[in-house]
């Protein structure tokens, strides 16, 4: 269902920061009220009507000013507060159930405010909802990656998405493409995606990023540790993937007090 049209504030609230919202309603009241030029809305000449005019002109770009200033500092609060959200959905994200429990929206913001801590511009295009297009837009340098996240409830994604990415990419001069879902992807999607300027990023790894972003996070990533715990010392477990050897990429639940304690369980999904 595409998403209802936003008024000027709230798309000002989106694409810019608080801050400097209202370091643009402080410019922008100063250049309305000194630097627009003398014989804007006011006639500079003998007729005895110019005092009046000039009196007119002060009182309209006042009320001008008062109004553009307004706006940007509604907007700064806006951005203030729908920040403040997204870094608390980041924050109490603790697995996978509460990643799926939230709404269509809230995963948008929880992503892209994910990839705000890791340094990136983030600018959400409003794909459409779970069937749209491009979702957001990553900039870092002159990097600039296509965001997709589909059918993120589902449990397999399927290669068509993936190669319809691939294509927006190379029509977009984009430099890369990354397709996110809290369930997992298709031996075939993965096979296509290998070689080419794709991340695949399953539900495993967006809880990874999740917990490499979340404000005091420190040493290996930690996933539901208040549910797994070692078996023999009774340390929490933490989710690590295989480096080398026949299962290198594979994800398996790891002692935390490594490497004193070697223990290691399967991970399941």
């Amino acid at each position: 269902m595409p998403r209802k049209k936003s008024s000027l504030i709230e798309d000002l609230a989106n694409i810019l920061p608080w801050w400097v919202l209202v370091i643009l309603a402080a410019i922008s009241c100063f250049a309305i009220k000194y630097l627009l030029p003398p014989e804007f809305l006011a006639p500079q000449d003998a007729n005895p009507l110019s005092t009046l005019f000039s009196s007119a002109r002060e009182l309209i770009l006042s009320m001008i000013s008062f109004i553009v200033m307004a706006i940007f500092l509604i907007a700064a609060n806006l951005s203030a507060v729908n920040a403040w959200k997204k870094r608390k959905l980041l924050d109490r994200q603790e697995n996978l159930d509460t990643i799926k429990n939230i709404s269509w929206k809230e995963f948008e913001e929880l992503v892209g405010e994910a990839y705000r801590r890791k340094g990136y511009a983030v600018t959400e295009c409003g794909g459409g909802g779970a069937d749209g297009g491009i979702d957001l837009v990553l900039k870092k340098g002159r990097e600039k990656i296509l965001v997709q996240y589909k059918h993120w409830k589902l449990q397999k994604i399927g290669v068509k998405i993936i190669r319809e990415l691939y294509g927006i990419i190379h029509a977009d001069g984009a430099t890369g493409g990354i397709v996110i879902t809290s369930g997992s992807f298709t031996q075939e999607a993965e096979d296509f995606a290998k070689g080419k300027p794709l991340e695949l990023i399953d539900g495993t790894n967006l809880l990874i990023l999740i917990k490499e972003v979340q404000k005091k996070q420190s040493g290996p990533v930690k996933v539901n540790e208040q549910s797994t715990f070692c078996p023999n010392c009774g340390a929490p477990m933490v989710l690590r993937s295989a480096k080398k050897g026949l299962h290198r990429g594979e994800y398996f639940w790891g002692c935390s007090a490594f490497p004193k304690c070697r223990s290691i369980r399967h991970f399941k999904q």
